[in-house]
């Protein structure tokens, strides 16, 4: 089932976020971007779904976001991506993380309690982002925490 991330897991891991997705986004942030968080959902010994949290910039102070998470194809619609979802979300409230933000689907993200993160005044890389870009409060949210949110550069590759 879930369990965190192994070095020996990276190919498995890059396979199901290039299945998933059908493009290099995951994978690069999978390769050049250090995990805060990095899980992952083994079933009958293979890796089917990847999750991982990385640290953003919210104006000097590291942040985390959700990025990326992705399921192989033939497992999706099992709820895989929601388990690794809650927990992922779990360690971080856990840890003390005053948020997660994610740059994701607005249908989707909602059910684990993502809320538009502008107007809590978290702002987007970029503001043509502002439908997809969702916030996580946590249990030591602190609305003082505002500003212009930037990522590492491999998101931008």
């Amino acid at each position: 089932m879930i369990r965190p991330a192994r070095p020996e897991d990276k190919d498995a891991i890059v396979a199901v976020h290039r299945a998933a997705f059908g493009n290099e986004d995951g994978v690069r942030v999978v390769t050049l971007v250090p995990p805060v968080v990095s899980l992952v959902w083994k079933e009958s010994g293979e890796v089917v779904g990847h999750v991982m949290l990385c640290h953003v910039d919210l104006e000097g102070t590291p942040v985390l976001q959700l990025s990326p998470l992705g399921v192989a194809p033939a497992h999706q619609g099992r709820g895989i991506g929601s388990a690794l979802t809650r927990e992922v979300l779990r360690l971080a409230d856990d840890a003390g993380a005053p948020f997660v933000v994610i740059l994701g689907h607005p249908e989707y993200y909602p059910r684990f309690g993502f809320e538009p993160a502008t107007p809590l005044g978290l702002l987007p890389p970029n503001p043509d982002w502002d439908a997809a870009w969702m916030v996580r409060k946590l249990s030591a949210y602190d609305p003082a925490l505002r500003g212009q949110v930037t990522f590492p550069p491999a998101f931008d590759a």
